[in-house]
């Protein structure tokens, strides 16, 4: 069931949350991302606040292909990358899974030479959140 943000692609999935953790982490691979970062945000809050969260985890992915164009047309689009992907249980003990809409992201940017890369990633992002 999609519950989408005017910023993002998502939906709740039958997986528990480990197991689509591993899934999104394959279907990237297969659309030429690779992941760069992992914040587990449940533990780092533990750690530095002392105070409990559900599981969430923050995926930093980035396809190298489509961030090389990207850096090509706009130097300081890094500030902007990678693209996040996320993993967490709501409150109702379902797992969902979401990633930010790179045209979203990218439109703040004036640089119309962004949106055939930008549509291409959210093309990508789209695939694997529907295929998870």
């Amino acid at each position: 069931m999609p519950a989408s943000t005017n910023y993002s692609f998502s939906k709740t999935v039958a997986h528990s949350y480990e197991q689509a953790v591993a899934r999104v982490t394959e279907e990237l691979k297969k659309e030429g991302f690779g992941v760069l970062t992992e914040i587990d945000v449940k533990e780092t809050l533990k750690k530095k606040l002392g105070v409990d969260f559900k599981k969430y985890l923050i995926l930093g992915a980035c396809n190298p292909n489509l961030a090389y164009q990207s850096l090509q047309q706009e130097t300081e689009l890094g500030l902007f990358l990678p693209c996040n992907v996320i993993v967490y249980e709501n409150d109702r003990g379902k797992t969902v899974v979401a990633a930010i809409d790179p045209l979203v992201a990218l439109g703040r940017i004036n640089n119309p030479k962004l949106e055939p890369t930008a549509k291409e990633a959210a093309a990508c992002l789209q695939r694997v959140i529907a295929a998870v």
